[in-house]
């Protein structure tokens, strides 16, 4: 967090939904995570894993279990602001497909608060704001990078 003498300025917070098939867990996400935390490039106020089985029922689970789904954020236990509300949990379980398992995350993106405090110094508000999901991003990129191999290239 960033203090000036008249503001204190956050980053913005995200709130995601990550689902993973449960036969594919490496724990290397739940790696990353914890480096953007240390490296404060994040501040994490909740994780919540749940499973939702092939019933449709869902099972909050153990951070702390050592050999359950969620073990690999163990390093994350008790990350609960109250931010993450029961209309928040119902909503995104109610997205997670049967037979997975999901972290619902709430994180601030500290390192954007010096130029949220530099832009409020100056007079500046976000008066719009969105977020292009990675996979399109990826997607785009790709479609580009195909449309360039395919283009013939000029003789010189």
């Amino acid at each position: 967090m960033t203090t000036t003498p008249e503001t204190e300025a956050h980053g913005p917070v995200d709130f995601v939904l990550l689902e993973f098939p449960l036969a594919g867990l490496t724990g290397r996400a739940s790696e990353e995570l914890v480096k953007l935390v240390e490296q404060g490039v994040i501040r994490l106020f909740d994780l919540l894993v749940v499973m939702k089985n092939e019933d449709g029922t869902v099972e909050v689970l153990e951070l702390t279990d050592p050999g359950g789904p969620a073990a690999g954020f163990s390093y994350f236990e008790g990350a609960r602001s109250g931010l993450l509300g029961d209309d928040d949990i119902a909503e995104a379980t109610a997205a997670v497909l049967p037979g997975t398992v999901a972290a619902l995350i709430v994180y601030e993106n500290t390192w954007a608060a010096p130029f949220v405090a530099a832009v409020r110094e100056s007079g500046g508000e976000l008066i719009a704001s969105t977020r292009i999901p990675a996979p399109d991003v990826m997607e785009a990129l790709d479609a580009l990078e195909a449309r360039d191999a395919a283009t013939p290239v000029p003789d010189a």
